[in-house]
């Protein structure tokens, strides 16, 4: 297993980040709080863990050790794999996951793109004793609730955009962001914004 890599930040893209390491480019996969944290030419240490299947091997990296161990501990309920496990740390801190489960919260579940009602209920019974209960640490991805907008810029300017291109690109995308209704979805909103950047350059 690759528990973390660590080197130059090489480049950045919606959902992934290349980190060289000793001379090989390591593509990443990371949720839009963590790539927010990332600049290219900086050095980065990402969590990461390795998922293996037939055709492809496909690595995903994580702020900390914490957020990585959240991953695959859901994961080991029925119907998560790893791009679904992804999307609820997209939208929801470990912690705010574990308070979630604890709480037995199926609003926050449902929030995730991809769990329905039923869903939720199924993996508020079998994630219950899994997660553990919330540690009180601060962590990188706090829940999209506390502020999509600042998510989003924080991930525009990782992404390599000026402040004010970032700027722009968040007043672009709020109307349709707060006519949806419910939670925006940073990810969602990262790639409609870099749509928006591309066609005014």
């Amino acid at each position: 297993m690759i528990a973390f890599v660590s080197g130059t930040v090489a480049a950045l893209a919606p959902n992934a980040a290349v980190v060289e390491v000793g001379g090989v480019g390591m593509a990443v996969q990371c949720t839009p709080g963590t790539l927010s944290t990332l600049r290219v030419g900086k050095p980065a240490r990402l969590a990461t863990s390795l998922v293996v299947r037939e055709d492809s091997l496909t690595l995903y990296g994580f702020a900390d050790d914490d957020e990585r161990q959240v991953f695959e501990l859901l994961q080991t309920a029925s119907g998560v794999g790893p791009r679904l496990a992804q999307a609820m740390l997209a939208v929801h801190a470990p912690d705010a996951l574990r308070a979630a489960v604890a709480a037995g919260d199926e609003k926050a579940l449902t929030a995730v793109p991809g769990i329905g009602k039923k869903g939720a209920q199924k993996l508020l019974l079998e994630l219950k004793d899994r997660l553990g209960a919330p540690t009180g640490t601060p962590a990188v991805g706090a829940p999209v609730t506390t502020g999509w907008r600042d998510q989003l810029h924080a991930a525009l300017i990782g992404l390599g955009y000026a402040t004010r291109e970032a700027d722009e690109a968040v007043s672009a995308v709020a109307p349709g962001a707060e006519a949806a209704g419910g939670t925006p979805q940073v990810g969602q909103l990262l790639k409609a914004a870099l749509q928006t950047l591309n066609r005014a350059r």
